[in-house]
């Protein structure tokens, strides 16, 4: 993202209104040795996966599906190449609630009482940094 206003100082994504994406097509272009994009957050409305969405249909573009759970996993086709996302777990207290309805959260909680859902955002993240 570029640039938004906010009526409230927070970190909300619902809270952005004009929105003003930077034109990632142009930088993945230039820059060839991006194969896999990381956004911290889902689909939600203007969290990064969807203001990408937005990003890729004015260019004619579009996710395709390769993992629905999560994390959710997508591809594109830019050109000559292939691009991967991956939707990681907000690292925000909100995402909380998303966590701890997870079964494989609740699975882990189940088998370690003192596992937690910052854990649990470790061990998600790890396979990608």
């Amino acid at each position: 993202m570029q640039s938004c206003e906010r009526e409230k100082i927070n970190a909300s994504d619902l809270g952005m209104k004009n929105i003003k994406l930077r034109n990632l097509i142009k930088y993945l272009r230039q820059t060839q040795s991006i194969d896999t994009i990381l956004f911290m957050g889902g689909n939600s409305k203007n969290g990064p996966e969807y203001l990408f969405r937005k990003h890729l249909q004015k260019n004619s573009l579009s996710l395709n599906p390769i993992k629905k759970n999560a994390p959710k996993i997508h591809q594109f086709k830019l050109d000559n190449r292939i691009i991967k996302t991956v939707s990681l777990i907000s690292p925000s207290n909100a995402a909380n609630r998303s966590i701890g309805a997870n079964p494989t959260y609740k699975d882990l909680k189940e088998k370690e009482i003192s596992f937690t859902t910052l854990k649990f955002r470790l061990m998600q993240y790890k396979s990608y940094f």
